[in-house]
């Protein structure tokens, strides 16, 4: 209790209200809209260049158990408040799940495969929660059997298709397993968003992020433990440029990456959020070119591009449950 109690101790001092609610203006919503594509840009670059020196158990277990701590603050503070529920560590368990899951495959994935195609792999998370949502939540059933958004949906899978069956040239082209796991954890990021919407809408998104982060924290330490190498204790003896690496991508992809979301989402809007971070994979796989030379053909660039429009159509669809599909579209990737 002591920690809580520093935590009082500052809140009172600077006179913090509990929980405002985001103001920012327009300006600064899109530089923390850019920040976040930057952010989730960038942590694919590190997580492949990090996977020569951590298993990804271990790589997992360290960086969100940092992320934990970096948000144990608003844990505290919340309980303090009196806004931190009992039931809220209930309600996160599905989504907690999930999010272990996704984030297990997606750390594996860049054992496997170059950072451009584990993006790609991972739009088809807007495939994967319509499906949820059609079974999961009957009020968004409208937008999703639209026409726009099935035509989109068809875009998208046509376009995705060929840029992961014609695989990474300098890897010799397609790699079943790294697919697969980037697919899965297209799949587990996005029950992950659908759980979050179903089961901590309730609550506010900060402290929601935070109590999941905890909760993924210690299912991924868990994980670490049992199948890591050296049950994960090797990280401290790693030279000091793979504990930087380490730091950074845990501290924008997950730390501050989801800050900026929330905050993006405030002032622009999930439509225009969702649909800049599309672009992700196509500043992943132009970085990966000059840093670990993946090469795509002329036609894999065309069908991207192709499956962003498809994602474009989707995202841009109109009625009561367009908002929450689309927010579940767009988290993950850290």
């Amino acid at each position: 209790m002591g920690g809580v109690a520093v935590i009082a101790g500052i809140g009172q001092v600077l006179r913090l209200p509990p929980l405002p609610r985001i103001r920012i203006s327009l300006t600064a919503g899109t530089i923390c809209l850019l920040l976040t594509l930057m952010s989730w840009s960038m942590v694919p670059l590190y997580l492949r260049h990090l996977a020569s020196h951590v298993d990804f158990w271990t790589n997992n277990a360290w960086r969100y158990g940092a992320s934990a701590i970096f948000w144990l603050p608003a844990v505290a503070w919340a309980f303090h408040r009196g806004h931190l529920r009992a039931r809220i560590w209930r309600d996160a368990l599905v989504p907690s799940a999930a999010n272990i899951a996704g984030q297990v495959c997606f750390t594996a994935a860049f054992h496997e495969m170059n950072p451009g195609l584990v993006t790609f792999g991972l739009r088809t998370q807007l495939i994967w929660v319509a499906l949820g949502a059609l079974l999961l939540v009957p009020s968004e059933r409208p937008i999703i059997m639209s026409r726009r958004y099935l035509i989109g949906a068809a875009v998208l899978v046509g376009g995705l298709v060929p840029v992961l069956i014609g695989g990474d040239k300098s890897l010799g082209a397609f790699n079943v397993t790294g697919t697969t796991l980037s697919i899965a954890c297209a799949v587990g990021y996005a029950m992950y968003g659908l759980g979050v919407r179903r089961w901590m809408s309730s609550y506010h998104p900060i402290i929601a992020f935070a109590v999941i982060c905890q909760m993924t924290a210690a299912g991924l330490v868990v994980l670490m433990i049992l199948f890591g190498r050296d049950h994960g204790a090797y990280v401290p003896d790693l030279d000091g440029w793979i504990l930087r690496d380490l730091a950074v991508s845990a501290f924008f992809g997950i730390a501050v990456g989801h800050v900026f979301y929330y905050m993006s989402i405030a002032r622009v809007g999930i439509v225009i959020t969702s649909g800049v971070l599309q672009l992700q994979p196509f500043l992943v796989s132009a970085a990966s070119f000059f840093i670990y030379g993946e090469l795509f053909t002329w036609w894999q660039w065309v069908a991207g591009a192709i499956a962003v429009a498809g994602a474009y159509l989707m995202l841009t669809c109109k009625g009561s449950g367009a908002k929450q599909v689309g927010m579940a579209s767009s988290e993950g990737g850290d």
